[in-house]
């Protein structure tokens, strides 16, 4: 988006001027309006000010600070009436406002979608922020028991009280099991299709049994894993080599595939053997394909280590604590290890996907991005 142009906004956030005369949920069973919440009221004319004055600005990233100045104060007003006591899970002016906020922060993400440099971060950053927002005021506004969802808020607060449980738990899953049967799986993987890449026969024989195993569901080789390999991390690593080597195999066996064969004939032309064409040529050409195998395998590693440790595992690990403490009825605990392991799935394969802008920018599929 360019810093002095920007497109024209829908009216559908004015919805939220149906909000003025509707009630804003219930107190001693009574119905409160705006002038009996005064910091609401407050917070609702800053909204309708914000959105009022976007006319003013003359440009995208002026408009959206503004604009969410009003998403904000929106945001805030739920939690004023709860803190006076007010139940707005009844208050369709609270509600119908909240969606106009809503459409607000459509607005500012369509705004901030073009920019570049670090602000390009800043949109999906918002967005995050926006869901678990909403989860937030859902939660608390609809007053859902904590044993069927948690707000985020409880989510935050269990993990630095359960900090050294959640710790001990991600390098039993992740230290061990993760990155041992990653690597062994992944490394085996490529190996193999190498090897079936200069012998044909290996690739027919070997590609049916990846269809085979892919089909396979982990919690049905799971505890054979644990009957084979005991009950600490080499039973879960084994159970993660399964299920990455495959699509390791085949996705390093396409990507070898990839090289054209004007540049084949031109390695030959060079006296170019087999070892020099693999390594000059065709695994250059892989590297998309080996990246995506890699970033698949990031979170087929993680998922099959935490089921796998439903079927037996020291005290210890994601899996264990998900399990027990369900039973418990901490369900805090359990979506703050939830919280842990989607974090480092997400770091694993950024971290992955960070690699693969590095190393394959001179790629023509990179570059028709």
């Amino acid at each position: 988006m360019s810093k002095t142009t920007r497109s024209e906004m829908a009216p559908w956030p004015l919805v939220m001027l149906i909000a003025a005369p509707l009630p804003l949920g219930l107190l001693d069973g009574a119905a409160i309006y705006w002038p009996q919440a005064p910091a609401v009221a407050l917070c609702y004319a800053v909204s309708l000010l914000c959105l009022l004055l976007r006319g003013l600005t003359r440009t995208a990233r002026t408009e959206a600070a503004l604009l969410f100045l009003g998403v904000a104060s929106a945001c805030l007003s739920p939690f004023l009436l709860l803190a006076d006591g007010v139940d707005p899970s009844s208050g369709a002016g609270t509600w119908m406002y909240l969606f106009g906020a809503s459409l607000l922060l459509w607005r500012v993400l369509a705004l901030l979608a073009e920019e570049t440099g670090l602000l390009r971060w800043l949109g999906p950053t918002l967005f995050g922020l926006g869901l678990l927002m909403g989860w937030e005021i859902i939660t608390r506004g609809f007053a859902v028991p904590s044993v069927l969802l948690p707000p985020p808020s409880s989510i935050l607060a269990a993990i630095p009280t359960h900090g050294g449980e959640l710790w001990d738990d991600f390098c039993q899953t992740v230290l061990k099991s993760v990155v041992r049967g990653y690597m062994i799986g992944c490394g085996a993987g490529f190996v193999v299709a190498v090897l079936a890449d200069r012998l044909p026969f290996l690739a027919r024989g070997l590609l049916p049994l990846g269809n085979l195993a892919s089909a396979i569901p982990v919690v049905g080789i799971a505890p054979v894993m644990v009957m084979w390999f005991g009950f600490d991390w080499q039973s879960k690593a084994a159970v993660i080599v399964i299920m990455t080597f495959f699509p390791m195999l085949i996705n390093t066996l396409a990507g070898l595939a990839t090289a054209e064969k004007i540049q084949l004939d031109l390695m030959r032309s060079y006296g170019a053997g087999y070892g020099k064409t693999l390594w000059l040529l065709r695994l250059p050409c892989a590297l998309p394909f080996l990246f995506n195998g890699l970033k698949i395998n990031s979170t087929l590693a993680l998922i099959g280590a935490i089921v796998a440790e439903f079927f037996g595992t020291p005290v210890v690990g994601m899996g264990f604590r998900i399990s027990t403490e369900v039973a418990r009825m901490n369900l805090d605990v359990v979506w703050a290890t939830i919280a842990v392991a989607a974090v480092t799935g997400s770091a694993l394969y950024g971290g992955l996907a960070l690699a693969e802008r590095r190393l394959t920018a001179w790629h023509p599929s990179f570059r028709k991005r």
